[in-house]
């Protein structure tokens, strides 16, 4: 794949003076993996760490595991999440462990303070210390040990790479991204799993795929294929319960509803962010053959400019109408205020997504 780097940012700045320029990469493809449009460097390696949850719950369905113990979508939307610990997430996630016949002391993730800033603070009025169900990842974690058991695979070590259920996440995420076996590379990532690294455009072709899979199983029906059925299911869960993806004023969650159901989002920790847009005609405008799929990185990892960054890039590409993208605008263009909410400075994005 051949491209052009050029250096991207979003800025902030204080009275016209620059105090910070974040570099953001971009790349929007279709479920072929065909490049369309870029912002930065669309082949920068990326460890995607939590955007890579959908394709890690995919490979859990795959075993079998949600029939196995009555699990619903619900439930498979916790899987994908990187949930803000509030009471709907920590009762899912133990109503989980109460199908599998497993508890909380099979969780191989810590408790680590909430992503929710109100939950935090109710945390520390009551001096409450979180435990492994806390986890924002307590979800991926009891579907792992749900795949594990329908696997036959040791549930004591279901995070190690070497687990069948772990070998199988790999094979998953190598199979959708169209990567031969030593074309991902993998770390550890916060909650103790496996997670993967890649260029950045194979981020964005996995949620093409998620995307178009979703697409097939809406026009097709009972016909398609197993994996494609697997694929839409995952969408559709998500999709239908974004509150569990996130939670309440996050970013995931604020624009899968705002979207009702054409696309999945997915936020990746250090600053990576998925989407995956089922086929319309305006993915069709814009080149895909089909679904269309979006992955982008802020270099600094800095979350707020992240979802500025990708609520451009739908701006730039006319993703969804006015009204729709309007419900995201808090997130656009930030303001920066002081201490007593002066508003002393504002973000702006300094860069074009350029065709291919």
């Amino acid at each position: 794949m051949r491209t052009v780097i050029s250096i991207d940012f979003v800025v902030t700045d204080r009275a016209g003076v620059v105090e910070n320029r974040h570099g953001v990469h971009a790349a929007i493809v279709d479920a072929s993996g065909r490049l369309l449009y870029a912002v930065g460097d669309p082949t920068r390696m990326t460890l995607v760490r939590s955007a890579a949850k959908p394709a890690q719950a995919l490979a859990i369905v795959e075993t079998g595991a949600l029939q196995k113990f009555n699990l619903d979508d619900a439930d498979l939307a916790l899987m994908c999440a990187s949930h803000s610990s509030e009471d709907r997430h920590i009762a899912r996630a133990r109503s989980i462990l109460a199908k599998i016949e497993s508890n909380e002391d099979d969780l191989q993730c810590g408790g680590h303070p909430a992503v929710s800033n109100a939950v935090n603070l109710s945390w520390i009025k009551a001096d409450f210390t979180p435990t492994a169900v806390y986890s924002n990842c307590s979800g991926k974690h009891a579907g792992m040990i749900a795949g594990s058991k329908a696997l036959g695979a040791d549930v004591q070590t279901y995070h190690l790479p070497t687990n069948l259920m772990q070998v199988r996440v790999k094979q998953v995420v190598d199979e959708i991204c169209h990567l031969d076996e030593n074309g991902s590379k993998w770390g550890i990532d916060g909650c103790n799993l496996p997670a993967p690294g890649f260029p950045l455009h194979c981020l964005g072709r996995m949620y093409a795929v998620f995307a178009e899979g979703a697409s097939q199983v809406s026009f097709n029906g009972s016909e398609t294929t197993p994996r494609t059925q697997a694929l839409g299911r995952v969408f559709h869960a998500m999709s239908q319960y974004p509150e569990l993806v996130a939670g309440d004023d996050r970013f995931c969650t604020v624009l899968m509803r705002a979207f009702q159901g054409s696309l999945i989002g997915k936020l990746g920790a250090a600053g990576c962010y998925g989407i995956g847009i089922k086929s319309s005609d305006r993915t069709r405008e814009l080149g895909a053959k089909g679904a269309l799929g979006i992955s982008v990185k802020i270099e600094d990892g800095n979350i707020d400019i992240l979802y500025s960054a990708v609520a451009e890039i739908l701006e730039q590409l006319q993703i969804g109408t006015p009204e729709i993208r309007h419900q995201i605008s808090r997130f656009h263009r930030p303001e920066i205020k002081n201490t007593v909410g002066i508003v002393t400075g504002k973000t702006y994005h300094s860069f074009k997504v350029r065709p291919a």
